[in-house]
């Protein structure tokens, strides 16, 4: 049986630490869980919002008035060199458990803040891998048909911070299968902690955030030979990082009350104290705009602001 509390606090279960509550909550293990929040969520005429590593979304600063469905499930298993994980196991300490396996490839992955379920939703990815180099199929659950389904890594439809699951937000990722490599485990261990020790210091570890707040932006040419001048390397894809076109435009540090574009990596939008979503929203307008202006680039938001 369920069990739906009201007026549930929210900001803590989230990266950002913003928010206030969720007028019904919801914490499910299994499919069928799901689906029978999913279900009363609909009876009771409010719409479900799922939640698990609470990493890479915004909540908003009034009560959220939906049933939040805040997915707790952490079991997996190894078979060979494949893992089976569900949607709301930790993604580092996944990354962890298989180096104690042998098995890696992935280790540059270590540190991205949240959950299997999430990473494989935003195609996340760090100094050069991402996720969908690993994942061999997922599982996920139709939440208006109650159906279920298997995808496998082309069905996906990855490309850059994007998957169908982007697309469709009513599928909704129970499960996932990624191919590892033999590794040695010394190493493998090395290269995680090696991994972590860079993003921290970028600064971009142990800070309220939601992690990357805009997507890498396709550049034109001219700015993109900009960048590769200034920094000593080729853009990938055509892109250049958001992060550098915000210091361009002066606006790394920038601050709207305690929403404050990081001065160690200013694609991160942190809470340096009692921000609220309507700052980091404004901040995030004010970089909008002017990275517009300056270089006729629209940036596009990687956080799911709610």
């Amino acid at each position: 049986m369920l069990k739906i509390r009201e007026h549930v606090p929210l900001a803590q279960r989230t990266t950002f630490g913003i928010g206030k509550t969720a007028r019904y909550f919801v914490e499910v293990r299994t499919e069928e869980e799901i689906k029978e929040a999913i279900a009363w969520a609909r009876a009771k005429g409010v719409s479900p919002v799922v939640l698990s590593g609470g990493s890479n979304v915004l909540l908003p600063d009034e009560e959220l008035d939906a049933l939040v469905v805040n997915v707790v499930s952490d079991d997996f298993s190894f078979a060979d060199t494949e893992l089976e994980a569900e949607a709301g196991c930790n993604l580092l300490h996944l990354i962890r458990e298989a180096a104690e396996r042998n098995l890696g490839g992935w280790e540059k992955l270590a540190g991205i803040p949240g959950t299997i379920g999430g990473a494989v939703r935003g195609n996340a990815g760090a100094f050069g891998p991402e996720i969908k180099d690993f994942v061999v199929r997922v599982r996920a659950l139709d939440i208006e048909l109650g159906e279920t389904r298997e995808l496998d890594n082309d069905a996906c439809d990855f490309s850059y911070r994007h998957s169908f699951f982007k697309d469709h937000p009513e599928w909704i990722i129970t499960r996932a299968w990624v191919k590892l490599g033999k590794a040695d485990p010394v190493a493998s261990k090395e290269l995680i902690e090696e991994t972590i020790r860079e993003r921290e210091r970028r600064h971009i570890q142990n800070v309220r955030a939601a992690g990357s707040f805009f997507v890498n932006p396709v550049a034109p040419k001219e700015v993109q030979e900009l960048f590769e001048k200034e920094k000593g390397m080729k853009s990938r894809e055509g892109r250049v990082p958001a992060g550098w076109l915000i210091e361009k435009v002066g606006l790394k540090g920038a601050r709207v009350g305690d929403a404050v574009a990081s001065e160690q990596h200013p694609n991160y939008i942190k809470n340096d104290g009692e921000a609220t979503a309507a700052q980091v929203k404004e901040l995030a307008q004010k970089i909008k705009d002017a990275v517009h202006k300056e270089f006729g680039i629209e940036l596009q938001e990687e956080a799911v602001v709610l």
